[in-house]
Formats: C-alpha cells, structure tokens, sequence
C-alpha cells in the first residue's frame, strides 16, 4: 500500500517508540527456555518480533499478550516441543539466525524458513559453527532457508567471528547454553552486546574481557520482569528529521542507550549535530534515556571500519542526512547492507535517483556529495522497512509531495511510524 509524503517545514514535540528490536527478540528467545513466566514491558510491536513470538509458540510455549506486556511461560531448557509445521520467522533474519542456536540443540527435527525476501538471506554463517558444535543442517542450496535443523547434543567451541556480526554471535552463545563446558567467541570488532545482558539477567554464566565472550553451560535460565528500551534505531528516522528540516526541536523518550548502540549519537555529534540527554537511568543491565534534539547544519563525514559494523541498520537514513550535509556522507566497509532484507546500497541508489540526489556506488559503500536538494518523486520501499522509513524521511524535505510504494513495510519494526511522523510534521 502506497503512503503519500507531503513536505514539512519543521519537526516538533516530544515522541515515544516501541521497543527496541533487538532486545525484544532476545527476550522472547531466552524467556522461552527459562523456568517460569516473563513478564516483558514495551515488547516491540514490530512484525519481525511478532514472529519471533509465533514461533515460540509453536515451539509449544504458551504467550499471553496484553496492550505494552507480554509474558512468556518458560518451560526450560528441556521444554520446547517439535512443531507441526514449519516454523515461520517471516522477514526476521533476526528470528531465524538466532533462535537457530536453540533449535540445534533440541531433540527433534524441525524446519524453520520465511518470506521471499527472507529466502534469498543466506543462512551459512550460523549453519557453520553450528555444524561444528554438532547441528546438523539441510538448505535451499545450501545456503539459504528454509532450513531442516536436526538437533543434537551440542558441545562447545571456541569460535572466532570471521566478521562482525551480533546474530552470529548470539547463534552460538544461545547453542552454547546446552553445551556441557565452555563456549567462547571472539570478535573482529565489538558488536551490540544485548545477547550477553540479557544471558546475565536470566541467570546464565557468562564473561566478557574486551571482545572475548565465554560462556559456561549447561545454564539453567530463569523467568525475569523485564523493561524493553525505546528502540534507537527506530529514533534515528526521527533524529535525522529534526536535521534536516529548520527550526526543529524534538524530544525522544526512554530511548535505549546501550554503549555498543550509542554509535549513532557519537557519529551525529562528529558531524557537527548533538544531542543531549535528558535522563539517564537502567534497566536490566541497559542504559535507558530521554534524548532533544534540535536543528543543526550537519557537516557531513566518513563511516567506515568499526564504525560501519556499529552502524549498519542506521545507515539508509544517515545517506538522507549525508545529501543534504555540507560535506556529504562516504560510506566504507559496509558490504553486509548488499545482504540485508534489499540489497540496501542498490535500494539507496535507487531513490536517489529517483529524488534528483547525486550518490557513487562502490561494491562495500558509497559516496555521497552534500548540500543537495530533494526532489517530489515516486519512490518505493522494495520491501524493505528501513528503505521505507528513510525515503518517508527525505520526502519530508522534497520540493512537493512524494509517493512510497510498498509503504506498508515499515511495520516489520515500526507499525505506527506514519502516524507519528505525521503528528510532529508542521
């Protein structure tokens, strides 16, 4: 369904955001091999952490949802049962990389796939260190999903990351839990830790020097009350608004400010656009924050190498930010959006294109010249939740009203992002 974007002169009052992604799938995961019932404020209302509810249940594990909480009761380690059919992550990478670290150490068969955009994801940096705990994997050629999960007795590894990933890494954290001894994994870069947060509140042994995680199982997990953050990455189409559009102030509720997250606010400040919190407080192990941010003539800047792996979500609506900036935005090391729910460098190019904006295509990046100007357009999400949200962004800024197709995938994360850009568009 196709969402009409009318210019704005500015971005203005105070906004609240579900909760973070990331975290929200972790919870569930965790929560179903648990003993007893989580409770989960502000789980995210985004479809890719609604199928990773779905799947949980069919997994035989019983899901109460009431309006901002979720509980889940866990029945541990032990106490998922083989589903009846395949499991349906839908376009949640997220869901099918992670949970299949729990899935290979069941006693059972099952299959797990997805969309057609999920289907085209490869699956070969799970099923890789996975096999060698003692999973076994059959593919769509393979590589890509649906995958059969034949589960085994797992043991541990020691495994190095051969790039960064958070999903790969909390894959074999979560296959750890199971394992009799130690698993330990290394990382190329420091990726988002929530994995190893939430292992500690749930109870799990667990140890992080630097960029080292060991984990000593089997763990035996325990139900918590959990409080999700206000997802970071959904407040980054907000942030990049307030920048672009003059004489914007907006203030950002409970957002989460993980350190291994807060990248972003780090690279606006580089650019010459701060942001200043408001609060600060914790809650199960993350930081938690209100954030105001107000209009500021970007200068521009470069991401590449650790910054790029920290940054990768965010990176379509840093390109908007980058176009309209003094010195624009290059883009390096960023290899992994070609692998993402579009292959976002091309689906970046492409509205841009279509906007009248100047962008240079490398095979791991790109390179975009700044004080540009965006122009009314027909734009389209491809499918693509953060393409859909960035372009609703830039058309704030178009010389007249802009179209996206295929709107509607921004629910994947955000299901009530139009409503609320629209609230606090003048």
């Amino acid at each position: 369904m196709p969402q009409q974007i009318f210019p704005a002169r500015t971005v203005n009052g105070a906004v609240s955001l579900p909760g973070d992604k990331s975290i929200s799938h972790r919870y569930a995961m965790l929560a179903a091999i648990a003993e007893g019932a989580t409770k989960i404020h502000n789980y995210s209302t985004g479809a890719d952490c609604q199928s990773t509810l779905g799947c949980v249940r069919s997994l035989g594990i019983e899901v109460e949802k009431i309006p901002g909480k979720v509980t889940i009761h866990g029945k541990g380690a032990a106490g998922l049962r083989e589903p009846a059919e395949m499991l349906d992550a839908g376009n949640s990478g997220s869901t099918i990389r992670m949970l299949s670290g729990i899935l290979a150490a069941q006693g059972f068969t099952c299959r797990i796939g997805g969309d057609e955009s999920l289907s085209r994801r490869p699956m070969d940096r799970i099923m890789k260190p996975l096999t060698e705990m003692g999973a076994a994997f059959e593919a769509h050629q393979g590589r890509f999903p649906p995958l059969t999960i034949h589960g085994r007795t797992l043991h541990p590894i020691e495994y190095t990351l051969p790039m960064a990933s958070a999903q790969v890494k909390t894959c074999v954290l979560f296959g750890g839990l199971f394992g009799e001894g130690t698993t330990t994994v290394h990382e190329p870069v420091r990726t988002r830790d929530h994995s190893e947060l939430a292992l500690r509140e749930f109870g799990a042994d667990i140890d992080v020097v630097r960029r080292t995680i060991t984990l000593r199982g089997p763990a035996h997990l325990q139900a918590r009350e959990l409080t999700v953050p206000g997802d970071l990455s959904s407040a980054a189409f907000f942030l990049v608004a307030a920048l672009i559009l003059p004489g914007s102030s907006l203030t950002i509720h409970g957002v989460g400010l993980n350190p291994t997250r807060s990248a972003l606010l780090d690279f606006l400040a580089g650019m010459g656009a701060p942001t200043k919190v408001l609060e600060l407080s914790q809650t199960g192990g993350e930081l938690i924050g209100d954030i105001l941010i107000r209009n500021t003539r970007a200068k521009g800047g470069v991401l590449e190498k650790e910054q790029t792996a920290a940054l990768i979500d965010e990176i379509p609506v840093l390109a908007v930010l980058g176009a309209i900036s003094e010195n624009g935005l290059v883009v390096r090391d960023a290899a992994e959006l070609r692998v993402k729910e579009t292959d976002r460098i091309a689906t970046v190019a492409e509205n841009f294109r279509r906007m009248g904006v100047e962008i240079t295509v490398q095979p791991d990046g790109f390179e975009i010249p700044g004080k540009q100007k965006f122009h009314a357009a027909e734009l389209d999400s491809f499918g693509d939740h953060r393409i859909a949200m960035a372009f609703s962004v830039a058309a704030l800024a178009a010389d007249g009203p802009s179209t996206i197709e295929n709107a509607e995938a921004a629910s994947v994360s955000f299901p009530e992002f139009y409503d609320t850009l629209r609230r606090i568009a003048e």
